[in-house]
């Protein structure tokens, strides 16, 4: 059964058109085999899509680009170099950087710290913590100004056909009001993190 998540109090989005207004399961699936930058489909458990990525497969960043179903293209996630723990970013097409995810360090499982300018609140800065058991693909995503969960990945919510072929594959369980491009920014960045040196992990065939 899937996890329901209060509302929050007030949206936590960067765009309008991809806030959950129900509590929304995403499933974000490895491509196997993909070695060509093919692209790749975020989509609900009952099997729409709402996002496409497209990975490049020789940029030295990892840049993958973030596109709506329209074709829009929404921010491009890439590496920052020259910080002592690991940063990536979510940066516009126009070069504005939407959200930074930053990494640190825990005793047991993965943390990580995203901040973002909450278009809801007055451009704001918006702090989220991510924290769990990657390895196992758990994890919690947490509004720090309140401590409401906001956002949970885990494989137990997946059946039988959510798993194929032996892809690695995640649940990710977004609260009505939070911005689901932002939640898989988020994961994307956090994988990236937790596969380096690993060949890629459940999105990193992408590039």
């Amino acid at each position: 059964m899937a996890y329901q998540l209060h509302p929050v109090q007030q949206p936590l989005a960067l765009f309008d058109p991809l806030i959950a207004r129900q509590t929304e399961t995403l499933i974000l699936r490895e491509k196997v085999m993909s070695l060509s930058g093919d692209s790749f489909e975020i989509k609900l458990q009952s099997g729409h899509p709402i996002l496409r990525i497209q990975g490049k497969v020789m940029s030295i960043s990892g840049r993958k680009s973030v596109y709506d179903l329209n074709n829009n293209h929404l921010f491009d996630i890439q590496k920052e170099h020259f910080h002592i723990h690991t940063t990536f970013a979510a940066v516009s097409p126009s070069g504005e950087k939407l959200l930074e995810v930053k990494s640190s360090f825990a005793l047991l499982g993965s943390k990580a710290k995203a901040t973002f300018n909450n278009k809801y609140n007055n451009g704001a800065t918006e702090t989220l913590m991510m924290k769990g058991n990657w390895f196992d693909s758990a994890a919690e995503i947490v509004d720090q100004k309140n401590n409401a969960v906001v956002g949970r990945i885990d494989r137990k919510l997946l059946s039988g056909r959510d798993i194929l072929f032996g892809q690695q594959t995640y649940a990710l369980t977004v609260a009505p009001g939070v911005d689901m491009a932002l939640m898989v920014a988020m994961c994307i960045c956090m994988d990236e993190k937790n596969n380096e040196g690993k060949g890629g992990g459940i999105l990193g065939s992408i590039i």
